[in-house]
């Protein structure tokens, strides 16, 4: 599963550009819970081509766009599609479930 960090300037032409499922996260490097799920994460099999890492605490107007309200915060977007937030557990079984439920509803526009 590919990795890449992404930012206030890269973040929409790249998620726009990008085939595929990705899962876009929201972390910070003094939240725990982020160190965790920075480990975790890339371990898991998910059903996702790639893992868009965005640091919460320098990327502000992500964070405003995307109503990112606690961390780590995910959203799935699939060929620049956004499908909603996966609101999961860190445990494979949840996120490739919710993740699954996020992809039933209706595509909108990037945020």
């Amino acid at each position: 599963m590919e990795e890449i960090e992404l930012n206030d300037g890269n973040a929409d032409r790249y998620l726009l550009d990008a085939p595929g499922l990705s899962l876009l996260v929201f972390y910070s490097r003094t939240c725990g819970n982020c160190r965790i799920a920075r480990e975790q994460l890339p371990r898991l099999e998910l059903p996702v081509q790639r893992l868009c890492w965005v640091d919460a605490g320098e990327n502000g107007g992500l964070v405003e766009r995307y109503e990112v309200f606690h961390l780590p915060a995910m959203y799935a977007v699939r060929d620049g599609a956004f499908y909603g937030p996966v609101q999961a557990a860190l445990a494979e079984w949840d996120l490739r479930r919710q993740i699954g439920l996020a992809l039933d509803s209706y595509p909108a526009e990037l945020p």
